[in-house]
């Protein structure tokens, strides 16, 4: 991050280390910097909190201002690839092997930390330093709040994913010494720390400045980015406990309704659009350069010299590609799912797909026709799409259907390895519509008006028809999950409004739909028409029970050829062996 200035080691240090400095006749050292002689001014607030986006900003041990890591290790560490844990990608590069292992339900209880795993504590201790010693400043109680209040949405954001992955996590919110209790301690009931996160939202959503004057450049998290914030973690929440008959799911929805509301009425952010459906949607989604757009509200900038990727290369090469059951979600151009609808014009032809769908489907996933537009491949001239196993060059996909919504090729061509700046979008504004939608219906209190005011404005950016609360399609897929036909489709609407940002793992697991997972991932349709035109590839092929067609089968032939999902285990990770073998209190997950 450019505009956040990096805090030195040596400073850094010296405070995570006080405890060894607590005593000697009360003498504080000369030579290093100490909490009992650095919190005095607004200056060294800003710098003490500057550190904290310096540790948030890596993505494995703190998973929340999830970016695309830097340099080679963006090859795993990108935002997008988290889909892979799900129905919505299908990897089967070596490399991304944890991601094909988790959604098959095949994952083990690991030795050490997984990846966005069961660490980053020292980030909680690094917060609950600087939250014990703000108090010291001779600042206003409005100045010292507001960064409490930066600290605090960092800490209620970073427990809310331990808790999504883990469930129970131990809750600390003061410094530890060597000789703390609590790191011996059992860990703390989830509802009990998440009582504790909402308290830290709540504060920061009301303590944080609407504006540091930054310019979205980007800089520090306003209070906008809190309420969002604030609306996911209470909207992960209130669900979970809704489809688990808990306790406290109505006051959980409130709170994320209520938070998201608050964001659409109040705050300065508006959905990208210039009118164009056909390419507005992700338009913005492939700019290197987000500075100004309406619709972004966080973002992490790379710039050569400084913070680079190389994400893209990666991105085409290791996802894999879209899944059948993802482009099958996207809707007719007059509002009905492909099982109801007379335009849909089936798959046999693999461009036929593309007829008369949501517009968001041809920006999301390649139109062969579309190769040349996007110089897809740095415009190699080769004809897509391309399946892995075929000879000659250009990128291969493992289920035919290239990802397109994020593919820049200016971030490619030209570019020495490991010198790109793509950016990461790590706050949205079109997520807070979507939240408050669901939130409204889950509680059984949507209205029109609120749908005209969230789902239907993603729907005007691409010229589709409106939702209407009398007359919601009903799709006989989805018939067994024992929701409404409206719920069905505003959960339609943000796995195709998010599809490849990070957020369809925890949908499943929040919405207790993980036997969705032991559905094999298929591709596109293969025919005598495929056969012919793909003659070689290592993908295998099976039948679809659903269709009785065949289609590519990603999976077949590998270890994650027949997913499991074990309603009793797999909603949560398994704690990892070295975390037990140093506080057996700890306990492992059921199940694991």
């Amino acid at each position: 991050m450019t505009q956040i200035k990096k805090y030195t080691l040596t400073l850094i240090m010296s405070l995570f280390c006080l405890a060894c400095n607590d005593h000697f006749l009360e003498r504080y050292p000369l030579d290093n910097i100490s909490t009992e002689t650095f919190f005095n001014t607004e200056n060294d607030l800003i710098a003490y909190n500057n550190s904290l986006y310096n540790l948030a900003r890596n993505d494995d041990n703190v998973p929340i201002l999830m970016g695309h890591f830097e340099g080679f290790d963006s090859h795993w560490g990108s935002i997008w690839m988290q889909d892979e844990f799900t129905d919505n990608a299908a990897p089967r590069h070596d490399r991304h092997d944890q991601f094909q292992r988790v959604r098959a339900g095949k994952q083990n209880v690991p030795d050490s930390p997984q990846r966005f795993g069961f660490k980053g504590w020292n980030f909680v201790r690094a917060l609950n330093v600087g939250l014990d010693n703000y108090g010291k400043a001779a600042v206003t109680d409005a100045i010292r709040n507001k960064y409490m209040a930066e600290a605090r949405l960092f800490r209620g954001w970073f427990y809310a994913e331990k808790v999504e992955k883990f469930g129970d996590v131990q809750w600390v919110d003061h410094e530890l010494n060597i000789d703390s209790e609590e790191l011996y301690a059992s860990r703390t009931p989830r509802n009990e720390v998440m009582d504790h996160v909402l308290e830290d939202l709540t504060f920061a959503s009301q303590n944080l400045p609407d504006d540091w004057g930054d310019g979205n450049a980007p800089g520090r998290l306003n209070r906008w980015c809190a309420l969002l914030v604030k609306s996911r973690v209470c909207l992960f929440e209130g669900t979970w406990r809704k489809y688990r008959n808990e306790a406290g799911a109505e006051t959980w929805l409130q709170e994320a309704a209520d938070a998201a509301k608050e964001l659409m009425d109040n705050g300065p952010y508006s959905l990208y659009s210039t009118g164009d459906p056909l390419n507005d949607y992700n338009a913005f989604q492939q700019a290197l350069d987000l500075s100004g757009n309406p619709e972004v509200m966080y973002w992490r900038k790379y710039k050569l010299g400084i913070f680079t990727n190389h994400v893209l290369n990666y991105f085409c090469s290791y996802v894999g590609g879209a899944t059948k059951s993802m482009v099958e979600d996207y809707l007719c151009t007059d509002g009905l799912p492909i099982s109801t609808s007379d335009l849909y014009k089936g798959d046999e032809v693999f461009t036929a797909l593309f007829e008369n769908r949501d517009p968001r489907l041809r920006q999301s996933v390649l139109h062969p026709d579309d190769a040349a537009k996007y110089r897809y491949y740095s415009g190699d001239g080769l004809e897509y799409p391309r399946i892995q196993g075929m000879p000659g060059g250009g990128n291969k996909s493992t289920t035919g259907y290239h990802i397109i919504k994020n593919y820049n090729a200016d971030d490619l061509i030209g570019k020495a390895y490991n010198t790109a700046e793509m950016p990461a979008i790590i706050l949205r504004f079109a997520e807070a519509l979507l939240n408050y939608a669901e939130a409204k219906a889950e509680l059984g209190t949507l209205s029109q008006s609120d749908l005209d005011m969230s789902i239907n404005l993603l729907r005007d950016r691409v010229g589709m028809p409106h939702l209407m609360l009398d007359n919601v399609p009903v799709d006989p897929r989805y018939a067994d999950d024992g929701i409404s036909p409206l719920i069905v489709e505003i959960r339609r609407e943000r796995r195709v409004e998010l599809f490849m940002e990070g957020f369809r793992y925890n949908d499943l697991k929040r919405w207790k739909q993980g036997k969705k997972l032991e559905k094999k991932d298929y591709g596109m349709r293969w025919n005598e028409a495929a056969k012919a035109k793909f003659p070689e590839i290592s993908i295998g092929v099976g039948v679809d029970p659903e269709s009785g067609k065949e289609y590519l089968e990603i999976y077949k032939g590998t270890d994650y050829e027949n997913p499991v999902f074990d309603e009793s285990k797999h909603y949560l990770w398994p704690i990892p062996l070295s975390a037990i073998s140093q506080n057996e209190n700890i306990g492992q997950n059921p199940g694991w």
